[in-house]
């Protein structure tokens, strides 16, 4: 273990003591939640990074998720030809890649993750796998099976999980709440996973296994932060209590992947939508900035690149250190996970696959560290979708989801820099998941 090991485990506790610092109840501080899920990430951390058998199911699982990546693409192949080409490869025609075009390659996996995953529901899988989740947080943590639920549902789905305590959300606590829309931003879901694996494919081949283990490190993490920033004062009608996932079965097997391909299609155009309107006024406030940034250089005689990247950057300089990442590779980082918070964790992928391809970063643990940190939909756009998605269920509890502020976004942030740590903790070069 080297210095930058040690620089991770003690960035756990760091992060840790800066949700204590935020929190509405530094004195009411549940420390079963925050053991159990130091243990629970660290016992996962381990069986994947340290035990032969556990790199190698992951191996396995990165395997299994690159074959059904393709299996996904094929539909968009038909559609839309050598635009669906990955980049250096050729179809059955001979045809090349034209290179990467989000739109085209890595935009309709989504719809045929969105029909699997509600195919798996239909067949009452994803139900029970759900269900051993969220009974472990529910009996280990002593906190209530509806949050529980909630967070073991975000591991595998994104806003749906919302449904799966929808019987639950008009009795839910103040805490509750905080606790659900951490764990929706603090984790990804499997269709959107997709795009991430779909683009860091070709600079990191074993990305599909890392990916399912930071999504599964991350639901602990997120009860954890949240249940520091704002502890529980009231007693959940669920507390210590294990609850069925809420499920609306469709009528037919074919219904099931007809709905979950319209879901998947919806989810398509939200994310294109949210892409262009935040990047576009991302690319106006850069002009802004750096228009106004101009004079100031000139007046003070100092040579800075005004930009939301940059400001944010220098921001989440510390963070990145107390991650572990090497000082070498620090700067690159934090640009990269600062500007997640404004411009989506699908465009700060990108820019990691883009660092990587131009020889930005020097050192694979930076690599791994980054690729855990973003995992997770930590930023303003995903709390707006969030908050409006879970408020329009519980329209009666409006006024006590407002109240949390930023409170889940900033708990999420720190759950996902959390799993970075845990990542950075047990990172070895010559880690199977590497290749090693």
């Amino acid at each position: 273990m080297d210095i930058h090991n040690l620089i991770s485990f003690f960035g756990i506790f760091v992060f840790m003591g800066i949700a204590w610092l935020l929190s509405t109840d530094r004195r009411n501080i549940n420390f079963r939640v925050i053991t159990w899920g130091i243990i629970l990430q660290l016992a996962v951390a381990v069986f994947v990074f340290i035990i032969p058998v556990g790199s190698k199911f992951f191996l396995f699982v990165n395997d299994i998720v690159v074959k059904i990546l393709d299996s996904a693409g094929a539909g968009a192949r038909f559609l839309f030809g050598r635009l669906a080409l990955a980049p250096g490869t050729t179809d059955e025609s001979g045809q090349s890649s034209i290179g990467f075009i989000l739109a085209f390659q890595a935009l309709p996996t989504v719809i045929f993750f969105a029909a699997l995953m509600s195919l798996l529901y239909h067949l009452k899988i994803m139900q029970k796998v759900v269900k051993l989740f969220s009974y472990g947080f529910t009996k280990l943590m002593r906190i209530s099976g509806a949050e529980s639920l909630s967070a073991a549902s975000n591991i595998f789905v994104g806003i749906e999980s919302a449904f799966t305590i929808r019987p639950y959300l008009t009795e839910m606590t103040r805490s509750e709440f905080c606790t659900v829309l951490t764990a929706c931003m603090a984790t990804v879901s499997s269709n959107v996973l997709a795009i991430y694996v779909f683009t860091l494919q070709d600079q990191f081949p074993t990305i599909a296994g890392h990916l399912v283990s930071a999504s599964v490190l991350s639901a602990p993490a997120a009860l954890v932060m949240s249940k520091i920033i704002v502890p529980e004062e009231e007693k959940p009608r669920t507390l210590g209590v294990a609850v069925e996932p809420y499920y609306e079965k469709q009528n037919s097997l074919f219904e099931s992947i007809i709905e979950g391909a319209e879901s998947g299609v919806k989810l398509i155009v939200g994310i294109a939508a949210l892409l262009i309107a935040v990047l576009g006024l991302v690319a106006l406030a850069d002009l802004i900035i750096g228009g106004a940034g101009g004079y100031i250089n000139s007046f003070f005689g100092i040579h800075f690149t005004w930009s939301l990247q940059e400001i944010f950057g220098y921001l989440f300089y510390p963070f990145t250190l107390t991650l572990g990442i090497p000082h070498s590779d620090a700067l690159t980082v934090s640009k990269i996970i600062g500007e997640r918070l404004i411009v989506t964790e699908v465009v700060s992928y990108q820019d990691l696959a883009t660092a990587i391809q131009n020889g930005l970063l020097n050192d694979p643990r930076s690599v791994v560290i980054t690729t855990y940190a973003l995992c997770g939909f930590a930023h303003l756009a995903s709390m707006a979708i969030f908050v409006g998605g879970i408020s329009a269920l519980v329209p009666e509890k409006r006024n006590v989801i407002a109240a949390l502020g930023f409170r889940p976004l900033i708990a999420a942030t720190l759950a996902c820099l959390m799993t970075g740590c845990v990542a950075g903790l047990f990172f070895t070069g010559n880690s199977i998941l590497l290749g090693g």
